[in-house]
């Protein structure tokens, strides 16, 4: 499940997200094609750009609270964060201008990183990704439009529907999973940086918080409710328009479903332990 438009267009162009999932994918295409295919070398890049909580605790390597936020563990990896940008990111900048959004989004990225290295600061794990910054953008966004509708993809074995839900109910899931993964994961291995998306998220949210009071806080929701100012953007009814997907009589796919299953959540689990394996891929 995850979510693959919503129904709040902006009102202004929203360069400055366009020019993040340009910078992340130029980024990611100039070293990941490479070194991918040699494990040592991608780690020792890891090791000089990526966040190593370890190192930060030191006090050294303090560039890789933004460096780390522009790197990737891989093309799923990228490409769901990407997919979360582009769908949260134009309505974010469109409240706070383009200077406003670039500073707020690598702020939201910086608290993120914060935040996983204070839930293991003895850390020699490299925690790369933009998702922590993007978790900022959603938790900001949650805070401005809680009931903007967002459809999201629901994929049950060879079945695709689409559903329109409130943000509030599919960023509060996310968020709420994030607290509960977190809270049981195995801080000593590589995985999902869930408490750098936790903390990114409440950053975010916290960072908004000035311009939502301003607009008058619960009043202005009650004024809104919930919704954006603007007329929502209106699509044909998808939960029809994703079709099923049948099998023929020998129990073959008779359709390919790589064009859609290939695209993960944000923060989906990559590799291993560092010894062996790969790094923290779903923080920043």
């Amino acid at each position: 499940m995850f979510p693959i438009r919503d129904h709040n267009p902006s009102n202004r162009t929203p360069f400055v997200t366009w020019a993040l999932i340009a910078a992340n994918c130029v980024i990611f295409l100039l070293y990941y094609p490479e070194l991918s295919a040699q494990p040592a070398r991608l780690m020792g890049f890891y090791d000089a750009w990526a966040l190593v909580p370890a190192e930060i605790s030191r006090g050294i390597d303090g560039h890789t609270l933004l460096t780390s936020m522009f790197l990737h563990g891989g093309w799923m990896h990228l490409a769901g964060n990407m997919l979360f940008l582009w769908i949260f990111g134009d309505n974010v900048e469109d409240l706070l201008g383009h200077l406003g959004f670039l500073v707020f989004y690598l702020a939201s990225g910086v608290a993120a990183s914060l935040g996983q290295w204070l839930a293991d600061p003895g850390s020699t794990v490299p925690v790369v990704g933009a998702s922590g910054a993007i978790a900022g953008v959603m938790g900001g966004y949650l805070l401005m439009f809680p009931k903007a509708r967002v459809d999201i993809l629901v994929i049950l074995v060879v079945i695709f529907r689409v559903f329109t839900v409130p943000a509030w109910a599919m960023l509060g899931f996310w968020f709420a999973v994030q607290l509960v993964s977190g809270a049981s994961a195995d801080l000593t291995g590589g995985g999902v940086a869930y408490w750098a998306h936790t903390a990114g998220f409440v950053a975010g949210a916290a960072f908004l918080l000035p311009a939502w009071l301003r607009r008058g806080g619960p009043a202005w929701w009650n004024r809104t409710h919930g919704h954006p100012l603007h007329s929502a953007a209106h699509y044909r009814d998808t939960r029809s328009g994703i079709p099923r997907v049948t099998r023929d009589g020998s129990g073959h796919v008779a359709e390919p479903l790589s064009a859609i299953t290939r695209v993960p959540r944000a923060g989906r689990r990559r590799g291993g332990r560092r010894n062996g394996g790969g790094p923290w891929s779903g923080g920043t």
